[in-house]
């Protein structure tokens, strides 16, 4: 049996990269950086998230890795609460993505949505509209 899901869009309200400092930093031929974002969402996935994002990433070339953890606080398909979300990908230009992950963390989660268990996944729109889906279980 297929679990339930929910989908919505989203917007990027604040994307504000931090310094990190790191003992025996190693260069690379791809800077890695670390940001916060903050981001909305519409649909059946409403509220908003603040996500801690890591990346390595050739601005020049399109190619890099990210991996972000989000804290999500809203309502999924009509339950409200909280839980965290991860999910990581690979860009090399011509393909938006490979090897995507995209987990619920288990045991984060509170209020209606405590017990949510799942996977989901993001794709941007060729006109930039940004989606979400959720693939999700309550417990």
């Amino acid at each position: 049996m297929r679990p339930p899901g929910a989908s919505g869009t989203f917007t990027v309200k604040s994307f504000v990269p931090a310094e990190v400092a790191v003992p025996q930093e190693v260069t690379t031929a791809v800077p890695v950086g670390v940001a916060t974002i903050e981001k909305h969402f519409e649909g059946e996935i409403t509220g908003r998230s603040t996500t801690l994002f890591t990346a390595a990433y050739d601005q020049a070339k399109g190619i890099g890795t990210y991996v972000a953890m989000e804290s999500f606080e809203g309502t999924v398909g009509g339950r409200s609460g909280t839980f965290n979300f991860a999910h990581a990908a690979t860009t090399t230009g011509d393909v938006p993505r490979l090897g995507e992950y995209f987990a619920i963390v288990p045991a984060s989660s509170t209020g209606e949505l405590t017990g949510i268990t799942g996977s989901g996944g993001i794709a941007v729109d060729e006109d930039g509209t940004h989606r979400i889906w959720f693939d999700y279980e309550l417990g």
